[in-house]
């Protein structure tokens, strides 16, 4: 053993010697923390990462909550309800993005990636794809550190975040479905769902997926009949075993999947790819053979669509008929019931933005909690997701590492 002083072990119940190291339990310093929520840009995004409630329980903790003019009202939150929370309305945009934490839902624009100021900490939607290699050089220069709403997981591996939209999502699309289903113009004017003595509306789902599961419900609530198309035998079988109910299921067999769409009244494309480039699954030939004042709704649209027919579209102009069959292609179906979505941002934020209080800032916060460092794609500048390095041919770290050499 050596001349091991007592104070440097300690015996563990099983009677083994371990480091003393091992008996200390990090001590944080609690900090008063500054967020900044903006308002969003796009004029396809509605929500907004903290609700009032949320924002007066972080208040009370002792935290800033600055909140720019307006940032809420597209989610039918007012300044005056931020403000009666305990936040600050600021018209300046500056001031948003001079905060510790800037925390929004849309990646920054080019415009907002100059009012960031250095060494703050993003968190907001990556969505990868659509990013360029000027987008993370910036940041990487003004030593940012960025949070992916996409990657962060829970202590099951889970994506929560983007898991609570999907729900929400597959929920929205079958009422989407629905309106458009009984609309005088774009459908046939029926109801969704099955009557007695009436035949039962027919729902075609592309996919097994979280929001495939929440629309199949919701459709099933209805009345309708479902069926459901996918390549993984184990989706769907799992997809069966969680409804608790027998479902018709089919791996992507043409001549089974064309039949199914001849006599379809809705189709929810829900088919999502790991490559970010969902397949085209549903070619031209097969829309036209459609019923006419049927209706498609392509979630998939943001990784390019299961449809041969599909363009993106946006909430203003939300859909357009071809071959007589209505299509939904809007991106971001969550941002349609954009309170909700945001509550249920803010039930994920609010309990996060604590913590890091508690525990002296979002630093710490990533060195006890690795499931919310999952999400961390730059750390003080460094690239630390190698997705991100390949596709841009940038030099990165592993997070773990560079979290070691601060202590």
């Amino acid at each position: 053993m050596g001349d091991i002083s007592p104070y440097q072990i300690r015996m563990s119940g099983s009677g083994e010697l371990l480091p003393k190291e091992e008996m200390l339990e990090t001590i944080w310093k609690k900090n008063s923390l500054s967020i900044g929520l903006p308002m969003e840009t796009s004029p396809n995004e509605n929500r907004i990462a903290l609700v009032p409630d949320a924002v007066k329980l972080i208040s009370m903790s002792g935290h800033k909550v600055i909140v720019e003019k307006s940032a809420g009202v597209k989610a039918h939150f007012t300044d005056n309800e931020y403000s009666e929370a305990g936040a600050e309305i600021t018209e300046s945009r500056s001031v948003v993005f001079s905060c510790d934490i800037i925390l929004k839902i849309a990646p920054p624009s080019a415009d907002e990636l100059n009012l960031i100021e250095k060494r703050r900490t993003l968190i907001s939607i990556l969505n990868l794809p659509l990013r360029n290699r000027e987008f993370f050089q910036h940041l990487s220069n003004n030593r940012i550190t960025a949070f992916a709403f996409e990657h962060i997981q829970d202590k099951s591996g889970g994506l929560p975040i983007k898991r609570s939209m999907s729900e929400i999502i597959g929920n929205a699309s079958l009422l989407i479905a629905a309106e458009y289903l009984s609309h005088p113009e774009y459908g046939k004017g029926i109801m969704l769902g099955g009557f007695p003595g009436l035949a039962p509306t027919e729902v075609v789902v592309i996919g097994a997926g979280t929001v495939a599961e929440y629309a199949i419900k919701t459709a099933l609530g209805m009345g309708a009949v479902v069926k459901v198309f996918d390549n993984s035998i184990y989706k769907l079988r799992s997809l069966q075993n969680t409804l608790s109910r027998p479902l018709y299921t089919s791996t992507f067999q043409p001549r089974l999947l064309e039949a199914a769409l001849h006599t379809a009244d809705v189709v929810i494309a829900a088919k999502h790819s790991t490559s970010g480039i969902t397949p085209c699954l549903i070619s031209e030939a097969m829309v036209s053979g459609m019923k006419q004042g049927s209706v498609i709704i392509d979630v998939s649209i943001d990784q390019g669509g299961c449809f041969e027919t599909s363009r993106p579209t946006t909430h203003q102009n939300p859909v357009y008929k071809k071959f007589g069959v209505t299509h939904y292609c809007v991106p971001n179906i969550a941002s349609k019931v954009p309170q909700t979505a945001s509550q249920s941002l803010s039930n994920f934020f609010a309990p996060v933005l604590l913590e890091a209080g508690e525990c002296g800032g979002m630093e710490n916060l990533m060195k006890i909690n690795r499931w919310l460092s999952k999400g961390v794609y730059l750390y003080n500048g460094t690239l630390t997701n190698e997705q991100v390095s390949k596709m841009h041919n940038l030099p990165f770290q592993h997070l773990d590492l560079l979290l070691a050499a601060l202590y």
